[in-house]
């Protein structure tokens, strides 16, 4: 499985455990989903990062997007209510989220170019900034 796959199955057992965990409150016996979610959960988070993604992109996406459909299922099974600025902040953690996913992009691209780069690889660069030859 993919890194990316395997952060939405990591975010969606975190979610069914949470849930649960609320639904535990009226049905005892679901805290034994809670415990498997999490234990799954963070099991899959791992996979993650040993799959290479960086810990502060995972973990970010996984805590918005928690945050987010935890928010929703809670309207959705126990009628909790959505406010407009409840939403607002969705939209804002989403955004925020997507800043940092594409500023990991654009470190990893400058990383890679430098590696790539035969001045960088020898760091043979003159103080003025032009390549030594």
């Amino acid at each position: 499985m993919t890194a990316w796959l395997l952060l939405v199955a990591a975010i969606l057992s975190e979610v069914t455990a949470t849930l649960s965990l609320r639904g535990a409150l009226d049905v005892p016996a679901l805290y034994v989903l809670v415990v498997a979610g999490y234990v799954l959960a963070f099991t899959l988070l791992g996979q993650v990062l040993r799959r290479g993604m960086s810990l502060g992109v995972a973990y970010g996406i996984w805590g918005a997007a928690g945050v987010v459909l935890a928010a929703a299922g809670s309207a959705l099974l126990f009628g909790e209510v959505l406010t407009v600025l409840k939403v607002t902040g969705f939209v804002l953690v989403a955004a925020g989220v997507s800043v940092v996913e594409i500023g990991s992009q654009r470190a990893q691209q400058a990383a890679d170019g430098a590696a790539a780069s035969p001045v960088a690889a020898t760091g043979a660069v003159h103080a003025g900034g032009e390549e030594a030859r």
